[in-house]
């Protein structure tokens, strides 16, 4: 999301999305692996089957969240668009793959494509589209 360089200090929206992010990841890991062996293991059923099965959700709402807490916080106005750009660029290219996705899927071409996996994709595309912006203005001669 920016660049992290010795010459160059965080600023203090960075630092702070740095103080979420990682946390929120962190418990994503640990919840997910937990969850999943309580699955594996004790075969729940009914509302705890439910509740192991959303609770690795909810880390990764958290990480949404400190994301877009990031993207308000953010007073460089350079820094928070190239954000938004990238952000919504990623989101284009989330929609496209899924919406073809889908279609090919609903003419049983390919196979159900797990929705838990929506957000790597994005996160995916966020990261290759911030990288065609930074060749972009390499190549236009307007980036470091």
């Amino acid at each position: 999301m920016f660049s992290i360089r010795r010459s160059e200090k965080l600023n203090p929206a960075q630092r702070r999305y740095l103080r979420r992010f990682f946390p929120a990841m962190t418990m994503y890991v640990l919840v997910l692996f937990a969850c999943t062996a309580m699955i594996r293991d004790q075969k729940p059923q009914g509302a705890l089957l439910a509740l192991l099965s959303v609770a690795p959700a909810l880390p990764i709402v958290a990480a949404i969240l400190v994301m877009g807490a990031y993207l308000i916080e953010e007073r460089d106005e350079f820094i928070r668009t190239r954000l938004a750009t990238a952000m919504l660029g990623g989101l284009g290219v989330m929609l496209v793959i899924t919406t073809v996705w889908g279609f090919l899927e609903n003419g049983g071409a390919v196979g159900h494509f797990p929705t838990f996996l929506t957000f790597p994709v994005w996160c995916g595309c966020f990261g290759l589209w911030q990288c065609v912006m930074g060749l972009r203005d390499r190549l236009a001669g307007d980036g470091a």
